[in-house]
């Protein structure tokens, strides 16, 4: 399970991709490689971890990403503690440092957060002292989605180098599409965010790798994959689109939007999906879909980061 010979400084966190050498970032998506291999065996579990508690704190609801994170940790034997804040003293008014300082009392050795503040893996990494991975804060990041999201395409194709890859939708409030417009380009591939105006922050452009623009049959043309993101209504006011029906017939990820890519082009999306809204079904469960592969691939990156941080030796 060598995480392979890099030259950069081994970053303590997975916060977001600042500190992260494209080596490094190399080297995770290649330890996946082998954990696809210890998830393919009967039994599916490796002593890596063993001996130490990783804490899945998560202050916003979340099944998918939770659980993917539980089974990593548990798949590489680490004793995993389970905090969700609608249950816990954060419920009665306990602040974030309180919380935290808490449970590293409990020896836990590496933290993995989600929460509905940009910036607040930050915060659990200065008042812990310990490894922390995000696993998405607000509308800022979402790192290890992003790594799945880059293993999924250089699976299919090989290399990200010279690829292009279409992210149509609600851009605005999606951390996933910041996140992937970050790795993306530093694995060499060009990355083009599409969505309504509205939902398409300008600044964003400045990216290296990056282009904006509103029209879905431009974004798609000559991509090697196109992400469908999710209508994040539960994040947005009003105004931002004029009705759901009219997004869905200008942005919707279907097939006819999908033969204006590449030929072998494939379909993503993060998930949860709204299904014959931003994606259409028959595009969500055809053969250019690779949404279930994103699923399986969650895993392996996430032993991946953990290996790397708690465990990996250059």
């Amino acid at each position: 399970m060598s995480v392979g010979a890099v030259s950069a400084p081994r970053p303590r966190h997975l916060l977001d991709f600042q500190d992260w050498s494209p080596e490094r970032l190399t080297a995770i998506l290649d330890n996946a490689d082998t954990m696809l291999q210890v998830l393919d065996r009967p039994v599916k579990k490796v002593p890596a971890l063993q001996g130490l508690t990783v804490c899945n704190a998560f202050f916003e609801n979340s099944t998918r990403t939770r659980t993917s994170f539980e089974l990593a940790a548990r798949r590489m034997s680490a004793d995993v503690l389970t905090f969700a804040a609608g249950n816990s003293s954060v419920s009665k008014g306990e602040s974030l440092r309180d919380t935290v300082e808490v449970l590293t009392a409990y020896k836990v050795d590496a933290y993995i957060v989600r929460h509905h503040a940009a910036g607040a893996a930050h915060l659990v990494a200065r008042y812990s002292g310990k490894p922390v991975i995000n696993a998405g804060d607000g509308r800022r990041a979402h790192p290890t989605q992003a790594l799945l999201d880059a293993y999924t395409v250089r699976q299919e194709f090989g290399s990200l180098e010279g690829k292009r890859v279409a992210i149509i939708g609600d851009v605005r409030h999606s951390r996933v599409a910041r996140s992937n417009a970050e790795l993306l380009p530093m694995l060499g591939a060009e990355v083009v965010l599409c969505g309504p105006a509205t939902l398409l922050p300008a600044d964003l452009a400045a990216l290296p790798g990056v282009t904006l623009c509103s029209n879905p049959k431009e974004a798609v043309r000559g991509a090697h994959a196109v992400m469908a993101l999710r209508l994040q209504k539960e994040r947005m006011n009003s105004g931002f689109l004029g009705s759901l029906q009219e997004y869905a017939d200008v942005y919707q990820v279907n097939e006819a939007l999908m033969a204006g890519a590449e030929s072998g082009a494939i379909v993503l999306h993060p998930g949860p999906m709204n299904r014959d809204l931003e994606i259409s079904g028959e595009a969500a469960d055809g053969p250019r879909s690779r949404i279930l592969q994103q699923v399986e691939n969650g895993q392996a990156i996430r032993m991946s980061v953990l290996y790397h941080l708690l465990v990996g030796r250059d």
